[in-house]
């Protein structure tokens, strides 16, 4: 169990991020066309996990919309913004905020994305919703970078993240 903040109150999650250096856990998220991806679906690259609680906050929209700018510049490199929103609601949103760069995928199908890499906050006002979080799978399946961010209305350290990936 890990300790985040939203705002002043403290929220828990139902475990720890991976550790670097372990081969990254198993998970079946859902795309906007109501495809299943997979932990293997992109063998062979790079993958950021953006992980977030909704694309209905300013927070949670910016860093999709950071990182959607930034992989437009990272070579064999997928972006994967990861949260319980439906995929109608990620599709409409990266329609109108023109995201072609990213891959949005829910959670809300099957829960081992939110067990396997301990991020389903257990308490607090978004008791339900993933903590944010971006944890970075290199060419090998193996987890090379893990960020949880500690205050939820926070952006994610993006410097740190994408040095790894430069």
């Amino acid at each position: 169990m890990s300790t985040v903040y939203f705002k002043d109150t403290p929220c828990h999650t139902n475990g720890t991020l991976p550790a670097v250096g372990t081969s990254a856990p198993p998970f079946t998220l859902v795309t906007p066309g109501l495809a299943e991806i997979t932990e293997t679906t992109y063998a062979g690259k790079r993958v950021v996990l953006n992980i977030f609680p909704s694309l209905d906050t300013d927070v949670c929209a910016a860093s999709v919309r950071r990182f959607n700018k930034e992989a437009a510049s990272l070579s064999d490199t997928v972006v994967i913004a990861v949260s319980e929103d439906l995929p109608f609601a990620a599709a409409r949103f990266c329609t109108a905020n023109g995201i072609d760069n990213v891959t949005p995928a829910s959670a809300f199908r099957e829960k081992d994305f939110e067990h396997n890499y301990g991020v389903l906050l257990m308490d607090g006002p978004l008791k339900g919703l993933l903590a944010r979080a971006v944890v970075i799978i290199d060419r090998d399946g193996k987890i090379i970078y893990r960020e949880l961010v500690e205050q939820i209305t926070h952006e994610p350290d993006y410097a740190a993240a994408l040095s790894v990936l430069r």
